[in-house]
């Protein structure tokens, strides 16, 4: 009986794909330090002289921003999260290959999103 060989990325095409993911987590991570340091400042931009209303208005405004911000850098971590789990795949020789239909993504889709764990196909069966 034949060998079931599985289908799966070359290793200079993972090699690619690695280089890419690296670059975006040290980019995700940059982005990541931005955020953090934004809504960890102390705000203050020297309103305390301003009419009470105005002062309000921006405690209301920079309150929403912190929110924003926070909810930003969650989302900054789980991409570098997944994209950390990709480069796990690359190790362990499964990157690249749809945990649904076991079928090869889409190089294409990759360069997009390179921590993607399914094909369009898989991801049009979802809808």
């Amino acid at each position: 009986m034949a060998q079931d060989l599985k289908v799966r990325y070359s290793d200079k095409d993972l090699a690619e794909f690695k280089a890419l993911i690296e670059d975006k987590i040290e980019k995700a991570k940059s982005h990541l330090e931005l955020l953090k340091s934004s809504y960890m400042n102390d705000g203050n931009n020297g309103t305390d002289d301003t009419s009470p209303t105005f002062k309000a208005f921006e405690e209301g405004s920079e309150t929403m921003s912190k929110e924003a911000n926070t909810q930003l850098a969650i989302r900054q971590e789980k991409f570098i999260r997944d994209l950390k789990n990709a480069l796990l795949r690359i190790e362990n020789k499964t990157y690249g290959i749809c945990r649904v239909t076991g079928k090869l993504i889409n190089k294409e889709r990759l360069k997009l999103v390179p921590h993607a764990t399914l094909s369009i196909e898989a991801k049009n069966m979802q809808k």
